[in-house]
C-alpha cells in the first residue's frame, strides 16, 4: 500500500472512531447502575453493568406510548411528505402554468424562513381550530418539505421524459405516469428525502412541546427532557433511553445506506 492510501486509511479510521466514540459511550453508560459515578474513568472501566435501567425506562413511566407517538407521527410525516414532495417536485419539473417560477422561488424562500419564528403563531392557530395535544398538531404542519420538493424537482428535472412521452400515447394519465413511471426512477431521491424527514420529525423537540401537554401525547424527545432535572440529571436512564431511541434510526441508516449514497450522488456527473 502507498503511504499516501496508508495516511489516508488512518486518517479515515481516526474519523471513524471520533464519530462513534459518543454512540458507544452512551450505550455503556446506559448499562451502568444508577449509584456508579461517572465523572473518573476507572468507575468507567471497573464497574459491573446491568440491564435494570432499560427495563427501569418502560416501568417507570409509559416510554412504550412515547415510542408509539414518535414513530407514529415520524412515519405518518415521512409518508406525507414522500408523497406531496413527489407530486409538487414532478409539476416542477415536467409542467407549465402561470407563475411557475415565482412558486418555486417560493418554495425556496421558505427554506431561508427559520421554523421557530412560527411557533406564536402555529400556537394560536393550533388552539384555535381545536388541535392542541392532538395527532394532528404533530403531523399536519409537517406534510410537505420544501427541500423535498426542491430536491425532487431536481432529480426529476435530470430523468429522460421519452418514458411518460411514450405512456401518454398508450393512454396512460398523469397520476399514473407519476406513480408508476417517475416515482419508481426516483427511489434514491425518495429515500433521501423519507430519511431526511424522519430524522427531523423523530429528534423534534421543541414542537411537541409546545403543541401538546398531557403525558400520552408526549414523543421521546420530550420524555427524554424529563430526566433531566434542576439539581442533577439521571445519566443512567437518560443514556438507555437515549440508546433504545436511537435504534430505528441505526436500523433506517443500514436498510437505506445504498439508496442515500445514490442519491447524494445522483446529478454529480452531467449526462
Amino acid at each position: 500500500m502507498k503511504p499516501g492510501r496508508f495516511g489516508l486509511f488512518v486518517l479515515l479510521i481516526i474519523i471513524l472512531l471520533g464519530t462513534l466514540f459518543p454512540l458507544l459511550w452512551m450505550f455503556y453508560s446506559s448499562l451502568f447502575p444508577k449509584t456508579v459515578s461517572l465523572a473518573g474513568l476507572s468507575d468507567f472501566l471497573n464497574q459491573k453493568l446491568t440491564l435494570k435501567n432499560y427495563a427501569e425506562v418502560f416501568s417507570q413511566a409509559p416510554f412504550g406510548r412515547f415510542f408509539f407517538n414518535s414513530t407514529f407521527v415520524a412515519v405518518c410525516v415521512t409518508l406525507g411528505n414522500l408523497l406531496f414532495c413527489a407530486m409538487a417536485g414532478y409539476a416542477f419539473a415536467r409542467k407549465f402554468f402561470p407563475f411557475k417560477r415565482s412558486l418555486f422561488l417560493s418554495v425556496i424562500l421558505v427554506l431561508m424562513v427559520p421554523a421557530h419564528i412560527l411557533i406564536i403563531p402555529w400556537f394560536i392557530l393550533i388552539n384555535k381550530i381545536g388541535w392542541y395535544d392532538t395527532y394532528f398538531a404533530l403531523i399536519i404542519p409537517w406534510l410537505v418539505n420544501p427541500l423535498g420538493i426542491f430536491l425532487m424537482r431536481q432529480y426529476i428535472q435530470n430523468l429522460p421524459p421519452d418514458l411518460e412521452d411514450a405512456a401518454r400515447i398508450d393512454g396512460a394519465g398523469e397520476f399514473k405516469i407519476l406513480f408508476k413511471i417517475v416515482m419508481p426512477l426516483c427511489k434514491p431521491a425518495l429515500a433521501v428525502v423519507a430519511i431526511q424527514v424522519f430524522l427531523q420529525n423523530w429528534n423534534l423537540f421543541l414542537f411537541p412541546y409546545i403543541l401538546t401537554g398531557s403525558e400520552s401525547m408526549r414523543t421521546i424527545p420530550v420524555a427524554l427532557a424529563l430526566y433531566q432535572g434542576y439539581q442533577s440529571i439521571d445519566w443512567p436512564h437518560l443514556f438507555a433511553a437515549s440508546s433504545l431511541s436511537t435504534l430505528p434510526i441505526l436500523a433506517l441508516f443500514l436498510f437505506f445506506q445504498r439508496q442515500i449514497v445514490d442519491g447524494l450522488t445522483a446529478g454529480a456527473l452531467k449526462q
